[in-house]
């Protein structure tokens, strides 16, 4: 099989520099449609392979390769996000997107690691995945596509099979999607939301059920992933109070813990480690002031992005 890193039987490829140069693009758009950078990754490769699997004939005839990447990695998305809902079946608890550090903050001991390469808008924060989770797989490709990326829908519908008002209907339904996701509530600035994080983390070392519970909404919402790997609760945890107690259970059941402030998915987060290993990661969505949901990530699949972070000094 040849690879992108092979030159191809008709001898060395001119032209591979810019084909490498998609590759950024390929992995931001991926993620964003997967929520997973390992699937991200696999599909990236799968869409090189598929590029030199072609004779220099065929390449020459695509006037823009860019494009031809784009659709394949779309189309193989839009494949995997179609079996993903029955693969979800067998998934063990509630599943969260994989959370992924500030570029800033891992280690680059090998060239060309793909969180490097994936941009941190708010395309990307935890809150906006998740309802892309919760739409159509075309719903999904169409949004992330047009949206995010500024395809056209003539492209759009080009990429994913449908006429462009289909596509634009598609939009629009992801669209009230996300708006129905949404409190009429102010979001809260980075600064802001930091401090309230760090509250947080403050009131989870000194296990002050109290300040825990005035820092959530008292709707607020916890999922924890776990995966079926580490425990974790397999269903929401709703209410201040619940998720507060079950904080504390956990600081409990683990003593030894380290709480890091941390980015997580381009906002401020929490990361949990024992013996220098990241066990937990959390992401928040803060509203008027208080906590309204909060994600775990436990499933050590999840966390691989992780295990290559720094360790620095707990801040």
């Amino acid at each position: 099989m040849t690879t992108p890193s092979e030159p191809t039987p008709d001898g060395p490829d001119p032209g591979l520099s810019a084909i490498m140069s998609e590759r950024r693009q390929l992995i931001n758009l991926a993620y964003r449609l997967l929520g997973s950078l390992a699937d991200a990754e696999d599909v990236v490769q799968e869409t090189y392979t598929r590029w030199y699997a072609m004779t220099r004939q065929q390449q020459d005839a695509i006037e823009v390769p860019g494009a031809w990447l784009t659709t394949v990695a779309s189309r193989i998305c839009l494949d995997l996000l179609g079996s993903a809902r029955t693969r979800r079946e067998s998934y063990v608890g509630e599943w969260i997107p994989e959370p992924l550090p500030d570029p800033t903050e891992w280690i680059t001991g090998r060239s060309g690691d793909p969180v490097d390469r994936v941009t941190l808008d708010e395309s990307i924060t935890m809150a906006f995945l998740v309802v892309l989770d919760s739409m159509t797989p075309a719903e999904r490709v169409a949004l992330v596509l047009h949206d995010v990326f500024r395809y056209s829908f003539a492209e759009v519908a080009e990429i994913v099979g449908r006429t462009p008002g289909a596509c634009r209907q598609l939009a629009s339904s992801a669209r009230r999607r996300i708006r129905a996701s949404q409190a009429p509530a102010t979001p809260a600035s980075t600064a802001r939301q930091s401090g309230i994080v760090r509250d947080f983390k403050q009131a989870w070392e000194a296990k002050d059920i109290d300040a825990l519970i005035g820092l959530l909404d008292p709707d607020a919402t916890a999922i924890i992933d776990g995966g079926g790997l580490v425990s974790a609760g397999r269903h929401p945890i709703e209410g201040s109070e619940q998720i507060a107690r079950y904080i504390l259970a956990l600081a409990g059941r683990a003593p030894d813990l380290t709480i890091l402030e941390r980015t997580v998915n381009g906002q401020p987060g929490l990361v949990a480690q024992q013996n220098a290993v990241t066990v937990t990661v959390t992401a928040f969505d803060v509203e008027d002031g208080r906590i309204k949901r909060i994600w775990a990530v436990r499933n050590p699949e999840k966390l691989r992005p992780w295990t290559a972070a720094a360790t620095p000094t707990s801040r």
